[in-house]
Protein backbone atom coordinates (compact mmCIF):
# COMPACT_ATOMS: atom_id res chain seq x y z
CA UNK A 1 0.00 0.00 0.00
CA UNK A 2 1.86 3.22 -1.22
CA UNK A 3 2.01 6.05 1.30
CA UNK A 4 -0.25 9.17 0.84
CA UNK A 5 2.06 12.72 0.32
CA UNK A 6 1.24 15.98 1.84
CA UNK A 7 2.80 19.34 1.54
CA UNK A 8 3.83 21.33 4.75
CA UNK A 9 5.86 24.01 3.71
CA UNK A 10 5.84 26.97 0.72
CA UNK A 11 8.02 29.58 -0.64
CA UNK A 12 8.55 31.74 -3.77
CA UNK A 13 10.39 34.26 -5.34
CA UNK A 14 9.30 35.01 -8.54
CA UNK A 15 8.54 38.60 -10.76
CA UNK A 16 4.66 38.69 -8.33
CA UNK A 17 6.91 39.30 -5.06
CA UNK A 18 9.21 37.38 -2.73
CA UNK A 19 6.86 35.74 -0.77
CA UNK A 20 3.67 33.39 -1.13
CA UNK A 21 1.31 35.42 0.26
CA UNK A 22 2.40 38.36 -1.33
CA UNK A 23 2.58 36.67 -4.81
CA UNK A 24 -0.52 35.66 -4.34
CA UNK A 25 -2.39 38.79 -3.06
CA UNK A 26 -1.10 40.00 -6.26
CA UNK A 27 -2.70 37.50 -8.84
CA UNK A 28 -5.81 37.54 -7.22
CA UNK A 29 -5.69 41.58 -8.11
CA UNK A 30 -4.77 40.88 -11.53
CA UNK A 31 -1.33 42.92 -11.32
CA UNK A 32 1.03 42.14 -13.83
CA UNK A 33 5.10 41.66 -13.09
CA UNK A 34 5.97 42.32 -16.61
CA UNK A 35 8.19 45.54 -17.86
CA UNK A 36 11.10 46.44 -19.70
CA UNK A 37 14.27 44.16 -19.46
CA UNK A 38 17.05 46.01 -16.83
CA UNK A 39 18.94 43.28 -15.83
CA UNK A 40 21.22 43.28 -19.66
CA UNK A 41 20.58 45.89 -22.26
CA UNK A 42 17.97 44.61 -24.58
CA UNK A 43 17.40 47.65 -26.59
CA UNK A 44 18.66 46.04 -29.99
CA UNK A 45 16.54 42.57 -29.38
CA UNK A 46 13.40 41.92 -30.75
CA UNK A 47 12.05 41.37 -27.13
CA UNK A 48 12.72 44.20 -25.05
CA UNK A 49 10.61 42.98 -22.43
CA UNK A 50 10.13 40.39 -19.55
CA UNK A 51 9.83 39.52 -16.05
CA UNK A 52 11.96 40.04 -13.89
CA UNK A 53 12.52 39.81 -9.96
CA UNK A 54 13.18 42.96 -8.39
CA UNK A 55 14.90 44.40 -5.30
CA UNK A 56 15.72 41.13 -3.65
CA UNK A 57 18.51 39.89 -2.45
CA UNK A 58 19.35 36.55 -0.11
CA UNK A 59 19.64 38.77 2.64
CA UNK A 60 15.77 39.15 2.98
CA UNK A 61 15.92 35.63 3.69
CA UNK A 62 18.50 36.16 6.62
CA UNK A 63 21.14 34.86 4.69
CA UNK A 64 24.60 36.89 4.15
CA UNK A 65 24.81 37.97 0.39
CA UNK A 66 28.96 37.65 0.68
CA UNK A 67 28.69 33.91 1.27
CA UNK A 68 26.28 33.55 -1.54
CA UNK A 69 28.18 35.92 -4.18
CA UNK A 70 29.59 33.42 -6.32
CA UNK A 71 26.35 31.49 -6.33
CA UNK A 72 24.62 31.35 -9.84
CA UNK A 73 21.18 33.94 -9.63
CA UNK A 74 19.33 30.56 -10.07
CA UNK A 75 20.89 29.70 -6.68
CA UNK A 76 20.07 32.64 -5.00
CA UNK A 77 16.45 32.04 -5.75
CA UNK A 78 16.18 28.52 -4.72
CA UNK A 79 17.77 29.31 -1.29
CA UNK A 80 15.00 32.40 -0.94
CA UNK A 81 12.06 29.92 -1.91
CA UNK A 82 13.16 27.03 0.09
CA UNK A 83 14.27 28.89 3.12
CA UNK A 84 10.51 30.25 3.08
CA UNK A 85 9.27 26.35 2.50
CA UNK A 86 11.11 24.91 5.27
CA UNK A 87 10.28 27.34 7.86
CA UNK A 88 6.58 27.42 7.15
CA UNK A 89 7.11 23.47 7.42
CA UNK A 90 8.69 23.36 10.97
CA UNK A 91 10.12 20.05 9.71
CA UNK A 92 13.22 21.02 10.94
CA UNK A 93 12.62 21.78 14.56
CA UNK A 94 11.69 18.15 15.10
CA UNK A 95 13.70 14.99 15.26
CA UNK A 96 14.03 14.77 11.70
CA UNK A 97 16.37 11.66 10.10
CA UNK A 98 18.95 13.46 7.59
CA UNK A 99 19.12 10.20 5.63
CA UNK A 100 15.46 10.31 4.90
CA UNK A 101 15.69 13.90 4.02
CA UNK A 102 15.81 14.26 0.22
CA UNK A 103 15.98 17.12 -2.51
CA UNK A 104 14.67 16.96 -5.74
CA UNK A 105 14.93 20.29 -8.03
CA UNK A 106 13.75 21.36 -11.12
CA UNK A 107 16.48 23.43 -12.16
CA UNK A 108 17.86 25.62 -15.02
CA UNK A 109 21.07 26.77 -15.63
CA UNK A 110 22.48 29.72 -14.26
CA UNK A 111 22.83 33.35 -15.83
CA UNK A 112 25.35 32.66 -18.52
CA UNK A 113 28.78 34.84 -18.23
CA UNK A 114 28.06 36.46 -21.63
CA UNK A 115 30.73 39.31 -21.08
CA UNK A 116 33.32 37.12 -19.85
CA UNK A 117 32.36 35.04 -23.23
CA UNK A 118 31.91 38.30 -25.58
CA UNK A 119 35.46 38.86 -24.86
CA UNK A 120 37.34 36.31 -25.51
CA UNK A 121 35.22 35.96 -29.11
CA UNK A 122 36.79 39.65 -29.95
CA UNK A 123 39.90 38.71 -28.65
CA UNK A 124 39.79 35.25 -31.07
CA UNK A 125 39.26 36.98 -33.91
CA UNK A 126 41.20 40.10 -33.28
CA UNK A 127 42.67 39.24 -36.87
CA UNK A 128 39.76 38.46 -38.70
CA UNK A 129 39.57 34.59 -38.56
CA UNK A 130 39.22 32.33 -35.21
CA UNK A 131 41.96 31.64 -32.90
CA UNK A 132 41.53 28.57 -30.94
CA UNK A 133 44.52 29.52 -29.43
CA UNK A 134 43.80 32.95 -28.32
CA UNK A 135 40.35 31.99 -27.70
CA UNK A 136 41.31 29.33 -24.67
CA UNK A 137 44.03 31.51 -23.79
CA UNK A 138 41.75 34.51 -22.65
CA UNK A 139 39.42 32.32 -21.66
CA UNK A 140 41.86 30.66 -18.95
CA UNK A 141 43.04 34.89 -18.06
CA UNK A 142 39.31 35.55 -17.82
CA UNK A 143 37.01 33.40 -16.35
CA UNK A 144 36.44 32.46 -12.66
CA UNK A 145 36.25 28.56 -12.04
CA UNK A 146 33.52 28.82 -9.53
CA UNK A 147 31.40 30.96 -11.31
CA UNK A 148 31.48 29.22 -14.07
CA UNK A 149 30.57 25.69 -11.92
CA UNK A 150 27.95 27.55 -9.89
CA UNK A 151 26.16 28.06 -13.20
CA UNK A 152 25.43 24.19 -13.77
CA UNK A 153 21.72 23.07 -13.37
CA UNK A 154 22.30 21.01 -10.31
CA UNK A 155 23.99 23.37 -8.47
CA UNK A 156 20.55 24.33 -6.51
CA UNK A 157 20.62 21.04 -5.37
CA UNK A 158 23.88 20.75 -3.63
CA UNK A 159 23.58 23.76 -2.20
CA UNK A 160 20.41 23.36 -0.78
CA UNK A 161 21.33 19.81 0.45
CA UNK A 162 24.07 21.10 2.47
CA UNK A 163 22.15 24.05 3.82
CA UNK A 164 19.27 22.03 5.54
CA UNK A 165 21.70 18.90 5.96
CA UNK A 166 18.96 16.98 3.39
CA UNK A 167 21.13 13.67 3.10
CA UNK A 168 18.36 11.39 1.64
CA UNK A 169 18.34 11.05 -2.51
CA UNK A 170 19.33 13.83 -4.11
CA UNK A 171 18.67 14.72 -7.68
CA UNK A 172 17.76 17.49 -10.57
CA UNK A 173 15.89 17.32 -13.66
CA UNK A 174 15.73 19.58 -16.50
CA UNK A 175 13.01 18.68 -18.85
CA UNK A 176 12.57 22.58 -20.10
CA UNK A 177 9.01 24.11 -18.78
CA UNK A 178 7.81 20.55 -17.13
CA UNK A 179 11.21 20.06 -14.88
CA UNK A 180 9.82 21.63 -11.96
CA UNK A 181 6.54 19.80 -12.24
CA UNK A 182 8.26 16.93 -12.92
CA UNK A 183 10.26 17.07 -9.79
CA UNK A 184 7.53 17.10 -7.44
CA UNK A 185 6.03 14.63 -9.15
CA UNK A 186 9.06 11.89 -8.98
CA UNK A 187 9.48 13.15 -5.40
CA UNK A 188 6.40 12.15 -4.17
CA UNK A 189 6.98 8.99 -6.05
CA UNK A 190 9.91 8.40 -3.86
CA UNK A 191 8.35 9.09 -0.33
CA UNK A 192 5.41 6.78 -1.84
CA UNK A 193 7.71 3.94 -1.75
CA UNK A 194 9.32 4.58 1.15
CA UNK A 195 12.96 5.60 0.00
CA UNK A 196 12.29 9.00 2.03
CA UNK A 197 10.02 10.68 4.45
CA UNK A 198 10.48 14.70 3.33
CA UNK A 199 11.49 15.95 0.23
CA UNK A 200 12.01 19.57 -0.60
CA UNK A 201 11.36 19.97 -3.95
CA UNK A 202 10.35 22.35 -6.73
CA UNK A 203 12.16 24.72 -9.52
CA UNK A 204 14.48 27.20 -10.03
CA UNK A 205 15.55 29.26 -13.29
CA UNK A 206 16.36 32.53 -15.17
CA UNK A 207 16.58 32.86 -18.66
CA UNK A 208 17.06 36.54 -18.64
CA UNK A 209 20.41 36.96 -20.38
CA UNK A 210 21.15 37.92 -24.61
CA UNK A 211 21.94 34.02 -25.03
CA UNK A 212 18.47 32.88 -23.69
CA UNK A 213 16.61 35.94 -25.10
CA UNK A 214 18.70 34.85 -28.45
CA UNK A 215 17.74 31.54 -28.51
CA UNK A 216 13.74 32.45 -28.07
CA UNK A 217 13.44 34.74 -30.18
CA UNK A 218 14.90 32.57 -33.39
CA UNK A 219 12.33 29.97 -31.82
CA UNK A 220 9.78 32.97 -32.73
CA UNK A 221 8.31 32.12 -29.07
CA UNK A 222 8.26 35.32 -27.32
CA UNK A 223 6.16 38.22 -27.76
CA UNK A 224 7.07 41.64 -29.51
CA UNK A 225 4.68 43.71 -27.48
CA UNK A 226 7.50 45.88 -26.64
CA UNK A 227 5.48 48.91 -26.60
CA UNK A 228 2.95 47.50 -23.78
CA UNK A 229 5.04 45.28 -21.29
CA UNK A 230 1.94 44.45 -19.10
CA UNK A 231 -0.44 43.66 -21.76
CA UNK A 232 2.24 41.49 -23.75
CA UNK A 233 1.02 37.63 -22.09
CA UNK A 234 -2.15 37.02 -23.14
CA UNK A 235 -3.11 33.37 -23.29
CA UNK A 236 -5.74 31.81 -24.78
CA UNK A 237 -6.65 35.36 -26.49
CA UNK A 238 -6.90 36.00 -30.43
CA UNK A 239 -4.28 38.54 -30.41
CA UNK A 240 -1.42 36.36 -28.84
CA UNK A 241 2.35 36.45 -30.54
CA UNK A 242 4.13 34.64 -27.45
CA UNK A 243 5.23 34.15 -24.01
CA UNK A 244 6.92 36.59 -21.97
CA UNK A 245 10.14 35.14 -20.23
CA UNK A 246 10.28 35.32 -16.75
CA UNK A 247 12.58 34.24 -13.26
CA UNK A 248 12.16 32.78 -10.35
CA UNK A 249 12.08 29.83 -8.11
CA UNK A 250 8.97 28.27 -5.83
CA UNK A 251 9.91 25.37 -3.23
CA UNK A 252 7.48 22.79 -1.47
CA UNK A 253 8.13 20.49 1.36
CA UNK A 254 6.76 16.92 0.32
CA UNK A 255 6.01 14.74 3.67
CA UNK A 256 4.35 11.27 4.24
CA UNK A 257 0.93 11.83 5.45
CA UNK A 258 1.92 9.51 8.63
CA UNK A 259 5.21 11.78 9.39
CA UNK A 260 3.48 14.91 9.25
CA UNK A 261 0.60 14.09 11.38
CA UNK A 262 3.10 12.15 13.79
CA UNK A 263 4.35 15.80 14.47
CA UNK A 264 1.39 17.73 13.92
CA UNK A 265 2.31 19.53 10.79
CA UNK A 266 0.11 22.26 8.81
CA UNK A 267 -0.53 20.40 5.69
CA UNK A 268 -1.78 22.62 2.60
CA UNK A 269 -3.11 19.67 0.56
CA UNK A 270 -2.09 16.77 -0.72
CA UNK A 271 -0.32 15.50 -4.08
CA UNK A 272 -3.22 13.27 -5.39
CA UNK A 273 -2.29 12.57 -8.88
CA UNK A 274 0.80 12.62 -10.84
CA UNK A 275 0.68 11.78 -15.08
CA UNK A 276 3.81 12.28 -16.88
CA UNK A 277 3.94 11.32 -20.95
CA UNK A 278 6.25 12.38 -24.02
CA UNK A 279 4.80 13.29 -26.92
CA UNK A 280 7.54 11.55 -29.26
CA UNK A 281 6.75 14.37 -31.89
CA UNK A 282 8.66 17.41 -32.42
CA UNK A 283 10.97 19.37 -29.84
CA UNK A 284 9.44 22.41 -30.40
CA UNK A 285 6.35 21.79 -31.37
CA UNK A 286 2.89 19.89 -29.02
CA UNK A 287 1.95 17.26 -31.12
CA UNK A 288 -1.40 18.89 -33.04
CA UNK A 289 -3.86 16.34 -31.42
CA UNK A 290 -2.35 16.35 -28.19
CA UNK A 291 -1.55 13.35 -27.63
CA UNK A 292 0.37 13.85 -24.99
CA UNK A 293 -1.02 16.30 -23.32
CA UNK A 294 -4.31 14.04 -22.95
CA UNK A 295 -2.69 10.92 -22.54
CA UNK A 296 -0.78 12.69 -19.32
CA UNK A 297 -4.02 14.26 -17.84
CA UNK A 298 -5.46 10.75 -18.28
CA UNK A 299 -2.42 9.45 -16.42
CA UNK A 300 -2.65 12.07 -13.52
CA UNK A 301 -6.48 11.30 -12.85
CA UNK A 302 -6.20 7.99 -12.88
CA UNK A 303 -3.24 8.11 -10.40
CA UNK A 304 -5.98 10.37 -7.96
CA UNK A 305 -8.56 8.07 -8.96
CA UNK A 306 -10.65 10.68 -9.67
CA UNK A 307 -13.03 11.23 -12.63
CA UNK A 308 -13.03 14.33 -15.19
CA UNK A 309 -16.16 16.15 -13.44
CA UNK A 310 -14.38 15.61 -9.82
CA UNK A 311 -11.89 18.53 -10.81
CA UNK A 312 -13.04 21.96 -9.53
CA UNK A 313 -10.15 23.95 -11.87
CA UNK A 314 -7.55 23.48 -14.56
CA UNK A 315 -4.23 25.67 -13.74
CA UNK A 316 -3.16 25.60 -17.46
CA UNK A 317 0.24 25.94 -18.79
CA UNK A 318 -1.66 28.50 -20.98
CA UNK A 319 2.21 29.81 -22.51
CA UNK A 320 0.63 32.49 -24.87
CA UNK A 321 1.58 30.66 -28.30
CA UNK A 322 -0.56 30.08 -31.28
CA UNK A 323 0.13 26.52 -30.72
CA UNK A 324 0.19 25.48 -27.43
CA UNK A 325 -2.71 27.42 -26.17
CA UNK A 326 -5.18 25.71 -29.15
CA UNK A 327 -4.00 22.06 -28.25
CA UNK A 328 -4.47 22.83 -24.70
CA UNK A 329 -7.91 23.76 -24.83
CA UNK A 330 -8.63 21.07 -27.50
CA UNK A 331 -6.40 18.43 -24.86
CA UNK A 332 -9.19 19.84 -22.21
CA UNK A 333 -12.20 19.65 -24.24
CA UNK A 334 -11.05 16.02 -25.14
CA UNK A 335 -10.82 14.78 -21.04
CA UNK A 336 -13.53 17.02 -19.96
CA UNK A 337 -16.33 16.47 -22.78
CA UNK A 338 -19.25 18.30 -22.64
CA UNK A 339 -18.29 19.86 -19.20
CA UNK A 340 -15.69 21.42 -20.39
CA UNK A 341 -17.25 24.52 -21.28
CA UNK A 342 -18.20 24.54 -17.68
CA UNK A 343 -15.11 23.92 -15.95
CA UNK A 344 -12.46 26.80 -14.99
CA UNK A 345 -8.92 27.14 -16.87
CA UNK A 346 -6.30 29.86 -16.06
CA UNK A 347 -3.29 31.31 -16.79
CA UNK A 348 -1.29 32.71 -14.61
CA UNK A 349 1.52 33.24 -16.70
CA UNK A 350 -0.34 36.54 -18.08
CA UNK A 351 0.47 37.83 -14.87
CA UNK A 352 4.30 36.76 -14.06
CA UNK A 353 5.22 35.66 -17.48
CA UNK A 354 7.20 31.90 -18.34
CA UNK A 355 9.29 31.12 -15.50
CA UNK A 356 10.59 28.25 -17.16
CA UNK A 357 11.72 25.36 -14.78
CA UNK A 358 10.16 27.52 -11.98
CA UNK A 359 7.23 27.67 -13.43
CA UNK A 360 5.20 24.47 -12.83
CA UNK A 361 5.83 24.17 -8.59
CA UNK A 362 5.10 27.99 -9.05
CA UNK A 363 1.57 27.27 -10.30
CA UNK A 364 1.26 24.09 -7.54
CA UNK A 365 1.55 26.74 -4.90
CA UNK A 366 -1.00 28.77 -7.15
CA UNK A 367 -3.37 25.87 -6.68
CA UNK A 368 -2.75 25.11 -3.37
CA UNK A 369 -3.47 29.03 -2.63
CA UNK A 370 -6.83 28.41 -4.44
CA UNK A 371 -7.90 25.44 -2.35
CA UNK A 372 -7.34 27.35 0.56
CA UNK A 373 -9.03 30.29 -0.34
CA UNK A 374 -11.82 28.91 -2.85
CA UNK A 375 -10.41 31.88 -5.40
CA UNK A 376 -9.13 31.02 -8.96
CA UNK A 377 -6.33 33.18 -10.05
CA UNK A 378 -7.90 35.22 -13.43
CA UNK A 379 -6.10 34.95 -16.81
CA UNK A 380 -5.63 38.85 -17.84
CA UNK A 381 -5.62 40.55 -21.09
CA UNK A 382 -8.00 38.03 -22.46
CA UNK A 383 -9.72 40.46 -24.95
CA UNK A 384 -9.99 39.35 -28.30
CA UNK A 385 -11.89 35.65 -28.00
CA UNK A 386 -10.21 33.03 -30.32
CA UNK A 387 -12.67 30.09 -32.20
CA UNK A 388 -10.17 27.83 -30.96
CA UNK A 389 -9.78 28.72 -27.67
CA UNK A 390 -13.52 28.34 -26.32
CA UNK A 391 -13.57 27.54 -22.79
CA UNK A 392 -13.99 29.61 -19.28
CA UNK A 393 -10.42 30.75 -18.80
CA UNK A 394 -11.65 33.10 -15.79
CA UNK A 395 -11.03 36.16 -18.14
CA UNK A 396 -9.24 39.27 -16.44
CA UNK A 397 -11.18 39.24 -12.82
CA UNK A 398 -10.35 36.95 -10.09
CA UNK A 399 -13.54 34.34 -8.94
CA UNK A 400 -14.99 33.28 -5.93
CA UNK A 401 -16.00 29.33 -6.26
CA UNK A 402 -15.50 26.05 -4.03
CA UNK A 403 -12.12 24.47 -4.76
CA UNK A 404 -11.32 21.07 -3.82
CA UNK A 405 -9.35 19.58 -6.49
CA UNK A 406 -7.25 20.99 -8.85
CA UNK A 407 -5.28 19.55 -11.78
CA UNK A 408 -1.97 21.47 -13.25
CA UNK A 409 -0.63 21.37 -16.89
CA UNK A 410 3.34 21.81 -17.41
CA UNK A 411 4.50 21.21 -21.18
CA UNK A 412 8.23 21.36 -21.91
CA UNK A 413 9.98 22.15 -25.27
CA UNK A 414 11.34 18.12 -25.99
CA UNK A 415 7.80 17.13 -26.00
CA UNK A 416 8.04 16.03 -22.58
CA UNK A 417 4.01 16.80 -20.38
CA UNK A 418 3.40 16.79 -16.38
CA UNK A 419 0.00 16.87 -14.76
CA UNK A 420 0.00 17.29 -10.79
CA UNK A 421 -3.11 17.05 -9.31
CA UNK A 422 -3.39 18.68 -5.73
CA UNK A 423 -6.66 18.32 -3.60
CA UNK A 424 -7.77 19.62 -0.34
CA UNK A 425 -6.52 17.62 2.83
CA UNK A 426 -9.09 15.26 4.47
CA UNK A 427 -7.52 13.20 7.12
Amino acid sequence: MRRRVVITGIGCVNPMGHDVETVWSALKEGQSGVGLTTIFDASNFPTQISAEVKDWDISHVGEDPEAWKFRGRHTCFAGGAAIQAVESSGVLSDSLNPDRFGVYLGSGEGSQDFFSFARMMTVALADGEFNMEQFIKCGLETLNPIVELEQEPNMPAGHLAATFNARGPNFNCLTACAASSQAVGEATEIIRRGDADVMLSGGTHSMIHPLGVTGFNLLTALSKRNDEPTRASRPFDRLRDGFVIGEGAAMVVLEALEHAQARGAHIFGEIAGYGATADAYRITDIHPEGRGAISCMRRALDDAQLNPSDVDYINAHGTSTAVNDRVESLSCKTIFGDAANGRPVSSTKSMMGHLIAAAGATELIVCLMAIRDNVLPPTINYENPDPDCDLDYVPNTARETRCDIVLSNSFGFGGQNITLIARRFQG
